[in-house]
């Protein structure tokens, strides 16, 4: 069997986290706004009617 050491696998530094929470928050921000950017070319493409249909 593996020792507690050998099963913690990957310790990374705190520079490590705080440079890879970075990246993480730059990749949701850059997938947010690339959600937002084909909302706003679909309502443009549909027309503004789109939004005024009723359920």
């Amino acid at each position: 069997m593996k020792t507690d050491s050998e099963m913690q696998g990957l310790v990374l530094t705190p520079e490590q986290q705080k440079a890879r929470r970075q990246r993480n928050v730059a990749i949701a921000l850059a997938i947010g706004c690339f959600v937002l950017l084909f909302y706003i070319v679909t309502i443009a493409k549909l027309g503004p009617g789109v939004l005024d249909r009723p359920l």
